[in-house]
């Protein structure tokens, strides 16, 4: 499974779904793209959702939007 979350760290949206991320320890498991510190992202985003809300985690290649409902997502798959 790939996953992608586009954010930017100053979102407390985004902020809570990293949180997640750190508290499961999946740092590795996800490819996190800033999308302040890279155009590229940003308009990768735009393109994939037409706006630039985030967070949006990728979950092979399907957007998932929604920090409750990615935090859902990422503890029921990572969570022992």
């Amino acid at each position: 499974m790939q996953l992608e979350l586009y954010y930017f760290d100053s979102c407390p949206f985004c902020q809570k779904v990293t949180s997640v991320i750190e508290q499961l320890k999946i740092q590795d498991k996800i490819i996190m793209k800033n999308i302040h510190q890279n155009q590229e992202y940003a308009q990768a985003l735009v393109q994939m959702n037409g706006g630039r809300q985030v967070p949006c985690l990728v979950i092979d290649g399907k957007p998932m939007l929604e920090s409750a409902d990615i935090s859902q997502f990422l503890q029921s798959t990572f969570a022992s």
